[in-house]
């Protein structure tokens, strides 16, 4: 494992424990609703055959196989996350499959080494936690080979993805931010680089040129119910963390807080499960070719 800037390392922590744990739990229905946005951006911005590309912040490593295949066997995919246990199921999971033409390693983006040059680098929803976004988007525009491509995904505002919103507004009439827990938090969080002028100047100070973005809107299931739907929004996203960090302390006030984001997101239930509005940036830019 590559050094982790002191500024990250609580970030880490709780990749590597907490969050770990409750992805594995809501993986189903992250990766699936997650996946949408991702091969929206790879058909708008796709590597070309017998690229080299490293997959930022790449999780369970579903991205990174797919971007190999993408390549094919004269190309190769590396994935990079700075959570060891996110790693370890990617390498498995790939061996498993039989994947030749990829690799892992637990590098923090901001401060590690990340190889290369590369001719192509992706990003679904894993580049929105560094404290220091613009040195991190430095060290990818450095590990690209010049006039290498940068495509990620982001999220946009809390107001575009209303089951985000809606569940966040249920727990901010009960909860604040804990000024004290010895929980780890997750850094700047997933909505970071949700103002298109901010991360356009953020990636223009890193070095990059050739700077677009493209709003995609697409809905993301949330379970097949409305139950399993609360259970996920009270444990990932702007709700579940300041839930996470408060821990047992308001146990009491769960049930309640529970039955209000049923009532709030009790609209987006269908026949085929509950989907909720989902909106993302598609972030396409180009190293310097000199």
């Amino acid at each position: 494992m590559s050094q982790v800037a002191a500024e990250n390392a609580e970030t880490a922590e709780a990749w590597s424990g907490p969050l770990f744990d409750r992805f594995v739990q809501f993986r189903g229905s992250v990766v699936q609703g997650l996946a949408a946005h991702g091969e929206a951006a790879i058909a708008a911005h796709p590597p070309a055959p017998g690229d080299r590309v490293l997959d930022l912040g790449c999780g369970f490593g579903d991205t990174t196989c797919r971007l190999a295949g993408l390549v094919g066997a004269q190309g190769a995919a590396v994935g990079v996350d700075v959570s060891e246990p996110f790693i370890e199921v990617a390498r498995r999971e790939a061996a498993e499959a039989g994947a030749a033409n990829v690799e892992f390693g637990v590098v923090d983006i901001q401060s590690g080494e990340l190889g290369g040059p590369f001719d192509y680098a992706f990003s679904r929803m894993g580049i929105m936690f560094f404290a220091n976004p613009v040195a991190a988007l430095r060290n990818v525009r450095t590990a690209l080979r010049p006039g290498g491509a940068l495509c990620a995904v982001v999220w946009r505002r809390k107001l575009d993805n209303d089951w985000v919103h809606r569940a966040e507004l249920v727990v901010d009439k009960y909860l604040e931010h804990p000024e004290e827990t010895e929980e780890p938090t997750c850094g700047p969080g997933p909505f970071s680089m949700a103002n298109a002028d901010t991360l356009t100047e953020q990636l223009k100070l890193a070095g990059f040129e050739q700077i677009a973005l493209l709003r995609c809107d697409l809905p993301v299931k949330l379970g097949d119910d409305l139950d399993a739907a609360v259970e996920l929004t009270m444990a990932l996203g702007p709700a579940g963390e300041v839930l996470r960090l408060w821990g047992d302390r308001v146990d009491e006030i769960r049930p309640t807080i529970a039955a209000e984001i049923r009532e709030a997101l009790a609209e987006f239930e269908g026949p085929d499960g509950v989907f909720g509005p989902a909106s993302t940036w598609i972030v396409s830019a180009r190293a310097p070719q000199a």
